[in-house]
């Protein structure tokens, strides 16, 4: 009986230890969103609170807006994100983060972007750790979520979708200046005209470097305008499941010294949704043209030269 007994203790304690070994694997897998909470009502009741809540952790808020009826983003950043921002020539992409508030059915989701995540794709090596406390404190945090699987550190540091896909340190490179002064002036003057159907959400000038980056809005205008650039479009084919992954827009220009770029729309759409389908209902081949579509719409606002692949 004893022997018997001995034996189920080390089978526990067997299967104990697997699942100690299991849930430290999976606390390094991470994933690019974290769903703060879920509620009824509507969106307008809740943004005043959520940027309230913000504020009184720390956060400034840099912009905001509703690229349509069923969402409204707000942006953030805090000296620690900036300090990240600064910690390499192309970091300035970490420095905002996206506060969500998205209309599902009958259901609000408050959600934002999880910044250990964002800062391990943009390859910066400062613990933001504390920035996701911060947020969970400031707003709660239920779970992670985008793809069934998460990603870790390592994994995201060298991410691209698949052979022939770009990396993050194949970005689109937009347009060339004399000068940092100048190449900002440049995005400013673009963004104000709405050159390539686009408008200016938020700017962020990254303390310490020569470093800006611009939050920009996409939408087809009239019917001459390119669905493919549209983000509403390009976020009813892609952004589909129950909870969704509006933290995704809005997209970027980076200024870093004279040059002005903005990450790959093909690396920059997989890293959010990094299971998205090749082929089929909601896939990356229903908005095939979309990154050749991003890139020229940002390189009107950058006032660079067009070049058409063939």
């Amino acid at each position: 009986m004893l022997q018997v007994k001995s034996r189920w203790l080390a089978y526990i304690a067997a299967v104990v230890m697997g699942a100690a070994a299991l849930a430290v694997q999976a606390e390094g897998e991470m994933k690019p969103f974290i769903l703060a909470s879920t509620d009824s009502g509507n969106i307008t009741d809740k943004i005043d609170v959520v940027k309230s809540a913000l504020g009184g952790k720390g956060f400034e808020i840099v912009g905001e807006y509703s690229p349509y009826p069923t969402a409204h983003i707000i942006i953030v950043t805090n000296e620690a994100l900036k300090k990240a921002a600064a910690s390499h020539d192309r970091a300035g992409y970490v420095a905002a983060q996206r506060v969500t508030i998205t209309k599902v059915g009958d259901q609000v989701q408050l959600a934002y972007t999880n910044p250990v995540y964002m800062g391990a794709a943009y390859r910066v090596k400062a613990d933001l750790s504390g920035v996701a406390d911060a947020l969970e404190v400031a707003l709660g945090a239920e779970k992670e979520y985008g793809p069934e699987e998460g990603l870790t550190a390592k994994e995201l540091e060298k991410y691209h979708y698949t052979f022939g896909m770009e990396y993050f340190d194949e970005p689109n490179d937009l347009a060339s200046y004399n000068s940092y002064k100048e190449a900002v002036a440049a995005v400013e003057k673009g963004l104000a005209a709405r050159k390539g159907n686009t408008a200016k959400v938020y700017r962020i000038d990254i303390p310490g470097s020569k470093q800006t980056v611009f939050g920009v809005t996409m939408a087809a205008a009239g019917e001459t305008g390119n669905k493919y650039m549209d983000e509403t479009f390009i976020m009813t084919e892609i952004d589909f499941k129950p909870l969704r992954s509006t933290g995704h827009l809005p997209y970027e220009i980076l200024v870093r010294g004279s040059e002005v770029e903005a990450m790959h729309a093909r690396f920059r759409i997989a890293m959010n949704f990094p299971d998205l389908s090749m082929m089929g209902a909601n896939s990356f081949m229903n908005i095939m043209p979309s990154p050749d579509a991003i890139r020229e719409s940002l390189t009107r606002v950058a006032g660079g030269e067009l070049e058409y692949d063939f």
